[in-house]
């Protein structure tokens, strides 16, 4: 006797894909890359392993992320990856597919919307459910979006900042920024190359980002890393020291931009809802909330409290596990 496929929650996300299964928690966290030989177009690796050749493949291998600023880059890529994941995670078996929900910023596009439903058809889904970011994210940070009460949630990802204020079920106001991770890292670049004239690779930068950035600068917390890379005048490769303060300042221009947001969707929150969040404060999710000093930084901006959720990483993909249990009640969540 044939068992149901499990429900599944996915994490579409521009950096890493979370699964999560029903009755099985998450069960898969890797990273958004494959790698493809340019030869014959077949799949070498995808996730972990494709990571570690970013940058690093012969000529005839290329690694690409399919996913860029919170949507599909590349179709063909992201339903690979997706089938491969879904396979992974024991979701595919004979006949027997799965309900799948995935999570979509809240600015995105019918085009963008249609590309992620059929990608996800194509991977192996037998139905296919949609929901945004940031409602994910209250529901796997554990808030109750279902009362009419007002709660705010910034959840900060590789490719977008999704900003939202939730109350029965569904989005009051929220905003989406093309503006996540990947700009940080993009920004620590460009800085080490303007400064140092010392070309560095994104991963570098992601790992300088990662062990001494900040969005809060003190004497007290400047600590310093060695980075290397390549130098633009010789040619040869050269090791820098690189200190908290001087990846503020690479920073500062894209933190500033989330800041912004925050503040956009404050000032268009009913004053009702305004005065739940005053009570409540706000509650911080994805890899981005990680950032040292990003929640003291917005809450001196914003003059409210700031939470940082208790496993921010995984919020969104729990997040769209539960949310199949309570289809009913998510006025945004569509088939």
């Amino acid at each position: 006797m044939f068992s149901l496929a499990p429900d599944v929650g996915v994490d579409l996300g521009t950096a890493t894909v979370l699964v999560y299964v029903k009755g099985k928690g998450i069960v898969l966290k890797e990273p958004s890359v494959v790698a493809i030989n340019r030869d014959d177009n077949k799949v070498i690796a995808v996730g972990e392993e494709a990571r570690r050749m970013l940058g690093r493949t012969p000529g005839n291998i290329v690694a690409v992320r399919p996913l860029r600023e919170g949507v599909i880059a590349d179709y063909d890529v992201t339903e690979r990856m997706l089938r491969y994941f879904l396979g992974k995670c024991g979701c595919r078996r004979f006949f027997l597919r799965p309900r799948v929900m995935i999570c979509v910023p809240t600015a995105v596009t019918g085009v963008e919307e249609r590309a992620v439903r059929q990608a996800a058809i194509q991977a192996g889904a037998r139905q296919v459910f949609l929901i945004e970011e940031p409602m994910a994210a209250a529901l796997g940070a554990g808030l109750d979006v279902s009362e009419p009460s007002g709660s705010m949630v910034i959840d900060i990802g590789g490719g977008t900042t999704d900003i939202a204020v939730l109350s029965l079920g569904g989005i009051v106001c929220s905003a989406s920024t093309r503006v996540g991770g990947d700009k940080l890292d993009e920004a620590i670049v460009r800085y080490v190359r303007r400064e140092f004239n010392m070309i560095i690779g994104e991963r570098a930068a992601e790992e300088l980002k990662i062990e001494i950035a900040t969005a809060n600068p003190t004497n007290s917390n400047n600590r310093s890393a060695a980075i290397r890379g390549r130098d633009l005048v010789t040619g040869l490769p050269r090791s820098v020291t690189v200190t908290s303060h001087q990846v503020w300042e690479a920073i500062r221009e894209p933190v500033e931009v989330i800041v912004a947001a925050v503040k956009g969707v404050l000032e268009c929150t009913p004053p009702e809802l305004a005065a739940d969040i005053v009570d409540k404060g706000i509650v911080m999710t994805g890899g981005g909330a990680l950032l040292d000093g990003i929640d003291i930084l917005l809450s001196k901006e914003t003059g409210l409290p700031i939470y940082v959720a208790d496993d921010p990483v995984s919020c969104v993909a729990l997040g769209t596990g539960r949310a199949l249990s309570m289809l009913n009640i998510l006025a945004r969540s569509r088939e």
